[in-house]
């Protein structure tokens, strides 16, 4: 099926949008307001391309499309960290790790986590991905429910803290934090391109799967590693973006015309990063910071969940 809209146009789109976030009103200051939105810049972009590979990796590996990462608890482990280094060492403890050093603590926590469910959860499921997305599922709601209890020690100003950290935010990325994101991503860009057309063949179920000779298992749990480290990089260095991915990933099924991955992907990070320096400009120029990107985001991707979640409903 022809796309409705090119591949080109869509990064075309994108990439006016980033001139317009560098450049509108900045008067052309080299020296401090255009270098600060060009780090902000790479965070979004870094940002986003984890965003759309991992939800779109994710949907395929579970067959589903109303469904993210975030359903296997790697964003509530984030924020269970964040919670609890208020709790222990206050305010100071962000102080005495640094921005990138929080940065690094919270990857290596979610790899841990993720870690814990492949060597627990996968291992006895045959490749059969839900059980652990229902234990997943379950694990999200305790590790949730324990934040909220730490939230209830914690002092009202360490609070207006972590409720800033609860956000997706572009502010918070440094030099160092980018440079790590980065090598991350393109380690997992060089590692998923050769089982690029693997992906095309796990999307087919996984018994078809296996009748054309893939190892479902094998593969499962590679890709889930993968997906571990795009959401651990993600959620560190912008924060949870909760329904985001599922409106990246649709929205890139809908342009694309096909199942092929090569594109879906590819269209996936160019919407991802477009939604999000659209949402950033709104923040600055029309709502003049009365508002979040997060709660931007989060308001028009929960609503199109909504809609997908009654369409397929109805449709049923």
């Amino acid at each position: 099926m022809r796309r409705a809209i090119p591949l080109w146009a869509v990064w075309l789109a994108a990439a006016a949008l980033a001139a317009v976030f560098i450049f509108a009103g900045a008067g052309l200051d080299f020296d401090y307001t255009i270098p600060k939105r060009l780090l902000r810049l790479a965070a979004i972009v870094i940002g986003g391309v984890c965003v759309a590979l991992s939800a779109i990796a994710f949907q395929t590996l579970a067959g589903n499309r109303i469904l993210t990462p975030a359903i296997m608890g790697y964003e509530a482990v984030y924020l269970l960290w964040q919670a609890l280094l208020l709790l222990l060492l206050g305010a100071q403890g962000q102080a005495l790790l640094g921005v990138g050093g929080n940065f690094l603590v919270s990857i290596v926590l979610m790899l841990v986590y993720s870690w814990g469910l492949h060597r627990w959860l996968l291992r006895g499921s045959g490749g059969d991905l839900y059980r652990p997305l229902l234990l997943g599922l379950v694990l999200t709601m305790v590790i949730d429910s324990f934040t909220q209890f730490v939230q209830l020690r914690i002092a009202p100003g360490e609070f207006a803290v972590f409720q800033g950290l609860s956000y997706a935010s572009f502010n918070r990325a440094r030099p160092e934090s980018l440079l790590v994101a980065a090598l991350a991503l393109a380690a997992v860009c060089v590692a998923a391109r050769k089982t690029l057309p693997v992906l095309d063949v796990l999307a087919l179920g996984r018994e078809q799967a296996i009748s054309l000779g893939v190892d479902h298992a094998h593969h499962t749990r590679r890709y889930l590693a993968l997906i571990a480290i795009l959401v651990a990089v993600s959620t560190s260095l912008i924060g949870p973006t909760a329904f985001m991915g599922i409106f990246v990933a649709n929205t890139a099924y809908a342009l694309a015309g096909n199942g092929r991955h090569c594109s879906t992907l590819a269209l996936g990070c160019a919407v991802a990063i477009g939604i999000f320096i659209a949402a950033q400009l709104l923040v600055e120029h029309l709502f003049n910071y009365k508002t979040t990107v997060s709660i931007l985001v989060n308001l028009v991707c929960g609503a199109y969940f909504l809609a997908l979640t009654v369409r397929k409903r109805s449709s049923t």
